[in-house]
């Protein structure tokens, strides 16, 4: 059992602290910027909520994050009363937010600087991954801050692997989200273009996805997109969020991500059709209009 903070208890936050107590028995606070979430969350999981960052990060041995973005972030730790004001010398700060690398590697020399471990742990699997306990948590740091972090993280993830330094959990990130892009915009042209042919999706789903076109996608959304429904999982404007972040950094690096470009194009036209909250699913609303 280790002394724990949870900061951001948003879709994903709330049950992967819950799982904190519920699975890996630790002692748990948590801050919340609403201040009623963190208590309903106490209410139901019986940890104990702190009022700001620093006051949730004091005496722990590690203080989980999960929020919107870097400035977020940035808001959370760096910030007035932030996290990192009060983490104590060799307690890690793991952050599961999807956001840059370059804030990653900014915040990892920081607590550096001020005698703490930093690991960037973005985290796939959506709302649903997050309340059964099965995560994909990608992160970035060192070797011994990696170690010490993944049995705490293990209350939550279903796979959990260090893929370099600081940065390379968020770099990671974004080639999930590259892949995922390209997966559901040529599942909604492949379905679209079956009801087109006037074929029977059900039975076609049930043939091909035997075979090399099978996804994740595929098993578990096309139902919902054939009928309509656009409730289910990642919403569309979270999704432009992490491919701007994925844009922005092929810029830096050179690399040539033209479908990616293309995906989010299609994605700001379903925000502009209403979509914004929309699960990602819905590229396939934009081909049915």
């Amino acid at each position: 059992m280790a002394k724990v903070a949870f900061i951001g208890l948003g879709v994903m936050g709330f049950p992967m602290a819950g799982h904190l107590v519920a699975k890996g028995h630790h002692d748990v606070t948590v801050y919340n910027r609403t201040s009623d979430k963190a208590q309903a969350w106490a209410n139901k999981f019986g940890g104990r909520t702190a009022p700001t960052p620093r006051a949730a990060a004091e005496g722990q041995d590690f203080v989980m994050a999960c929020v919107g973005n870097d400035a977020d972030l940035r808001a959370v730790t760096t910030g007035a009363d932030g996290a990192f004001a009060g983490m104590k010398s060799g307690a890690i700060f793991v952050d599961h937010t999807t956001a840059s690398a370059a804030v990653a590697r900014e915040l990892d020399a920081e607590a550096t600087k001020r005698g703490f471990q930093f690991v960037d742990a973005p985290v796939s699997g959506g709302q649903a991954g997050a309340e059964n306990g099965v995560l994909t948590v990608m992160c970035g740091g060192s070797e011994d801050a990696y170690k010490r972090a993944e049995p705490v993280i293990a209350a939550y993830a279903r796979m959990c692997k260090r893929l370099g330094p600081a940065g390379s959990g968020q770099l990671t990130k974004m080639v999930n989200q590259i892949c995922i892009a390209g997966l559901v915009e040529g599942l909604s042209e492949g379905i679209h273009f079956a009801k087109k042919a006037g074929l029977d999706i059900d039975s076609v789903i049930e043939t091909i996805s035997k075979g090399a076109a099978q996804s994740w996608q595929m098993e578990n959304r096309y139902k919902t997109m054939n009928e309509g429904k656009y409730d289910h999982g990642f919403a569309v404007e979270w999704m432009r969020k992490d491919l701007s972040i994925c844009l922005a950094e092929a810029r830096n690096n050179g690399a040539s991500l033209p479908v990616t470009a293309l995906v989010d194009a299609f994605y700001a036209e379903v925000e502009k059709m209403g979509g914004r909250r929309w699960d990602t699913s819905s590229l396939l609303a934009r081909l049915q209009r």
